[in-house]
C-alpha cells in the first residue's frame, strides 16, 4: 500500500456502521439514547505538522483547534476532548496551551493517555460534539447546479510557516497566528448546518479538498482560482490553493439559498464529467500536486 488515499480505502471494508459515514467525512456520526454525538479525531507530528523548535503551548492550541474545525464543518457544538500525547520537552508549555484553548472554547478535557518513546513526538485527540441541526451535513450532498463557496481566504497559513521558519523566535504572535493558532469556524459552521448541501473544513489544501468533496458527492466541481480570496500576495496564488492548514468552510449551497454568513463563491458544480475536479474548466494535469497527503 503506497499511499494515504489507498489505505483509507482498504479501511472501509471494515468501517461499515452507518455512523462512519464510509469514511468520506471528517467524522462519525453516534446516536445515544436521544442525543447524536459527532466524533472527530486528528494527530499531529514533528516535523510533519509543526516545527521541532515551536511553543508547546501554540502545538496544544492547533491540535484542539482542528479537531474543534472538523466539529464545525457539521454544525456541532464542542463538548469535550481525550489527549494522546507523546511525553518530552516544555510539557509545562504545553499544558498550558491547552488551558487556554479549552477555556477560551470552553470544552472540557476528558481524559487519553500519555506515552515515551524516541524520535519524532506525535499527538492525537478525539473531539465529541453535539448536533445543533439534523440532519447533519456532509461532503456528499453537493448537487449540480449547485455554487461552491469559502468562508474566507487562504494563504495565511502558508504565510506564517514560512516566516515562522525563516525567522523563528524573532516574531510576535501576530505574524504567525494563522499557522500556529488557526481559529474553527464554529459560529459559522452552526449557521450554515441548515442551508449548505455539502461542507468541510479546508485542511489539506483547497484543490485537494475540493476534488474530495466532489468525489464524495459524485458532481464535477470547477473552480475560478480568480474568485479565491487569499491571504497572500497574488503570485503565490497557485501555492495559497493548494498549500492547506487554512480551516476555512468549503461548502455547496442552491445558488437561490441567501447565506448566513459571508462567504465567497470560488465556483460551480456540474452533472459528473471525464474529472470530478475542473480548475479553471480545465481537469488537473497529471502530476498536479492538488495539497497534501500523507
Amino acid at each position: 500500500m503506497s499511499s494515504e488515499s489507498a489505505f483509507i480505502e482498504s479501511l472501509r471494508a471494515l468501517a461499515t456502521h452507518p455512523s462512519a459515514r464510509g469514511l468520506n467525512d471528517d467524522v462519525a456520526i453516534l446516536k445515544v439514547g436521544g442525543e447524536t454525538l459527532i466524533l472527530t479525531h486528528d494527530t499531529m507530528v514533528e516535523e510533519v505538522h509543526f516545527l521541532a523548535n515551536q511553543d508547546m503551548a501554540d502545538i496544544a492550541w492547533k491540535l484542539v483547534a482542528t479537531n474543534l474545525s472538523d466539529l464545525a464543518a457539521k454544525g456541532a457544538k464542542p463538548l469535550g476532548v481525550l489527549l494522546s500525547y507523546t511525553l518530552g520537552a516544555d510539557d509545562a508549555r504545553f499544558v498550558a496551551g491547552l488551558k487556554d484553548v479549552l477555556e477560551f472554547y470552553s470544552v472540557i478535557l476528558l481524559g487519553g493517555d500519555t506515552v515515551s518513546g524516541s524520535g519524532a513526538r506525535t499527538f492525537g485527540m478525539t473531539a465529541i460534539g453535539t448536533a445543533t441541526h439534523t440532519p447533519i451535513p456532509s461532503r456528499n450532498g453537493a448537487k449540480p447546479d449547485d455554487r461552491l463557496f469559502i468562508t474566507g481566504p487562504v494563504g495565511a497559513a502558508m504565510i506564517g510557516f514560512e516566516t515562522l521558519r525563516d525567522r523563528g523566535a524573532t516574531l510576535g504572535a501576530a505574524e504567525t497566528a494563522a499557522f500556529c493558532r488557526p481559529i474553527p469556524l464554529l459560529a459559522e459552521g452552526q449557521a450554515l448546518a441548515p442551508v449548505v448541501t455539502a461542507i468541510m473544513d479546508v485542511s489539506d489544501g483547497l484543490l485537494l479538498d475540493c476534488s474530495r468533496l466532489a468525489k464524495a458527492s459524485g458532481v464535477t466541481i470547477d473552480v475560478d482560482t480568480a474568485s479565491v480570496p487569499i491571504a497572500a500576495p497574488d503570485c503565490r496564488r497557485d501555492d495559497a490553493i493548494r498549500w492547506g492548514d487554512d480551516y476555512q468552510l468549503l461548502f455547496t449551497a442552491n445558488q437561490n439559498t441567501k447565506l448566513p454568513v459571508p462567504a465567497h463563491a470560488i465556483g460551480t458544480v456540474s452533472t459528473l464529467g471525464g474529472s470530478s475536479l475542473l480548475i479553471d474548466g480545465k481537469p488537473p494535469k497529471d502530476g498536479d500536486t492538488l495539497g497534501y497527503s500523507h
